[in-house]
Formats: C-alpha cells, sequence, structure tokens
C-alpha cells in the first residue's frame, strides 16, 4: 500500500527552516514557537525515516536527504500557489468569452495584441462556437454573437450591423453574367445568402447550386484558394481585403438581417476585466465602421 503524502504543515516548516537555516528564523516566520518547529521537523524525519538537518550549535546544517527533498518541496508549493491562484485572485481579472469561430480567428484574434497593450492584467479565455449557441455557455461573462436578434435572458446589445456581398481571389476573373457558372460557397442557415443577393440584383436564375458549411471559414478559405466565390461582411472580410488575399468584384451590398450583439452575463457586472473587454470590444468596433 502507497504510504500518504507527510502534512502539508510539515512541509511548509522544512522549507522554511531549510530557507533560514534556523528553526528560530522559521518559527518567526510561520508564527509559531520554536519547539513547534523543532517537533514538527522531528515528525517529518520521522516520516522519511531519515535525518534532514544536522543540529549544529550555532546553526542548522542539511543533510543529503534535506538537499534532495527541498527542491522537490519548493517545486510542490510554486505549483499550488499558481493552482490557487488560477482559481482565485487571478480568476478575479480572468474573463471567458464566447463567439463564433469565423470571428474568433479574424476579427478578434488579430486584434488581440491591441486589448494585451491596453489589460495586461486581464487574461481571456476565449471559446468558440461554431453555430449561434441557444444559451451562453456556462460561466461565459461576454459573448459576441452573430445572428438575428437574441432572446433577452441575458443583456443584450446591439454592436453592429453590416453588409453582405461576395468575394473571390485577386485576379479571378468573374461577371454578373457569368456569375451563374462559377462555385459559390456559403454559410449555412442564413437570411444574408445568395439567393436573397441575386433577386437584389434582378437576375432570373433561381436556385443557385452553393456549396455550404457549417462556418464562414471554409468559405472563405475557398475563395481565397481561387476556388469560386463566396460571400461575407466587412466584420470578418475587411483585413483580408485591405492584404490583398481577397477582393469584392461587384459594387452592391445588400443589408444583413443578422447582425453582431454583445452579450453580457451577470459574472460580467461583477467583473472589471469582463467590463474592460466590453468596453475595447466596443471602441474597436466603432473604429472599423469610421475606417
Amino acid at each position: 500500500m502507497q504510504k500518504p503524502l507527510p502534512p502539508l504543515g510539515w512541509l511548509r516548516t522544512f522549507e522554511a527552516a531549510a530557507r533560514h537555516l534556523s528553526f528560530t528564523g522559521a518559527a518567526r516566520d510561520l508564527n509559531m514557537t520554536q519547539s513547534a518547529v523543532s517537533q514538527q521537523i522531528k515528525s517529518l524525519e520521522g516520516y522519511i525515516g531519515q535525518p534532514l538537518f544536522l543540529r549544529r550549535p550555532r546553526a542548522l546544517e542539511m543533510t543529503e536527504a534535506g538537499l534532495t527533498y527541498l527542491p522537490v518541496v519548493r517545486e510542490a508549493f510554486r505549483t499550488l500557489e499558481r493552482g490557487t491562484r488560477a482559481v482565485t485572485g487571478a480568476q478575479q481579472n480572468a474573463v471567458q468569452v464566447q463567439s463564433n469561430i469565423t470571428f474568433a480567428v479574424n476579427w478578434l484574434g488579430p486584434r488581440l495584441p491591441r486589448f494585451r497593450e491596453a489589460h495586461p492584467d486581464v487574461q481571456l479565455n476565449i471559446f468558440t462556437e461554431l453555430w449561434e449557441p441557444r444559451e451562453m455557455a456556462e460561466g461565459a461573462a461576454v459573448e459576441i454573437r452573430y445572428s438575428l436578434r437574441p432572446s433577452d435572458t441575458v443583456r443584450t446589445e446591439l454592436l453592429r450591423t453590416d453588409h453582405y456581398y461576395p468575394v473571390c481571389a485577386p485576379g479571378y476573373e468573374v461577371t454578373l453574367e457569368n456569375l451563374q457558372q462559377k462555385p459559390l460557397f456559403d454559410c449555412s442557415n442564413l437570411l444574408s445568402n445568395w439567393q436573397n443577393w441575386i433577386e437584389d440584383q434582378s437576375l432570373t436564375w433561381q436556385n443557385p447550386a452553393v456549396t455550404y458549411s457549417t462556418t464562414y471559414l471554409v468559405s472563405l478559405s475557398a475563395a481565397i484558394a481561387g476556388g469560386g466565390l463566396c460571400l461575407t461582411h466587412d466584420t470578418i472580410a475587411k483585413d483580408l481585403i485591405a492584404q490583398g488575399r481577397l477582393i469584392a468584384p461587384f459594387t452592391y451590398r445588400a443589408p444583413m438581417p443578422e447582425a453582431y450583439y454583445l452579450l453580457l452575463s451577470p459574472i460580467a457586472e461583477q467583473s472589471p476585466g469582463a467590463v474592460a473587454f466590453a468596453d475595447w470590444v466596443r471602441r474597436e468596433i466603432e473604429a472599423d465602421q469610421k475606417s
């Protein structure tokens, strides 16, 4: 049967005595009596089965066993300290953020260095969804949701409306006249779709053949690779267009029925980090729309 670990208090006393090479110094650090420190060290030595210190007239001297054991104990305390900070003090400035994966990759990710520079004390934990969740994830403080108006089960505010339009790779040859013959890609289950965009253009062809995916990331990747055209909107495509990876071959842009919403759970109201992140997102979105 495996022997259980010694009491944590004994290990703390051992570490303090080793640091000071003195029972008196350890007692002062731990607010204990010298005799109590001595007794705990004796108990630990009895548990281990060998001495950890040599008692000299003026100071302690560590034995080989003590020198071997000390770094193990210190590393264990460091691990405990890191873990405790992760679930207590450090978590006060840790913010769980939820968004769809395309927004996280194309909009949020490239801007995170700016957030980090402005708020180095706030730790973001970012969780992504392929599609609109019915509710905020358990523990989430802030969510950026792309959808029709969400239910008001939590505090919800309109973050951004947008327009949708086709994009393709630079050099891809397409016109409104031959668009029907081109491969078309889109994100599924949206009202901002090819059929509606085509009808707005007064084109006569119906039921276009479209390859659908559950995330814009797939359709955008296909377009970037020169595989055809996909529908998108500025929030997720503006940077890709600015980088020259995509172009918008047509001038018409249709208003999206869907929009971006900022959802704040009750957790956010009590979290300075969540408030800071939400304010930062608002400012970044506003700056994007002005540029």
